[in-house]
């Protein structure tokens, strides 16, 4: 198991175990589909790298349910569950 999932601070920092799973999902499938790591780690693991772009802010799910990143919001940075 990996220990970043073990942790409520990454669940919290999503808004909830439903929307963390569906972002790692979607993730996972456009790392799948090709799509550059937004992180560098020395690793292939796509859960690893996944899990480190949400610790790291680069990637979220917006209100739509879809997979943004920081760069599709130019210079604001991703919503917190208390702005929503």
């Amino acid at each position: 198991m990996y220990e970043e999932l073990k942790d409520d601070a990454l669940i919290d920092k999503v808004g909830g175990r439903f929307k963390l799973s569906t972002l790692i999902q979607k993730r996972l499938v456009a790392l799948m589909k090709g799509a550059p790591p937004l992180v560098d780690l020395d690793t292939k693991d796509r859960i690893q790298i996944v899990l480190r772009e949400i610790m790291e802010d680069k990637i979220y799910l917006d209100l739509g349910g879809n997979v943004r990143t920081v760069a599709d919001r130019s210079d604001q940075p991703p919503p917190s569950l208390s702005s929503l």
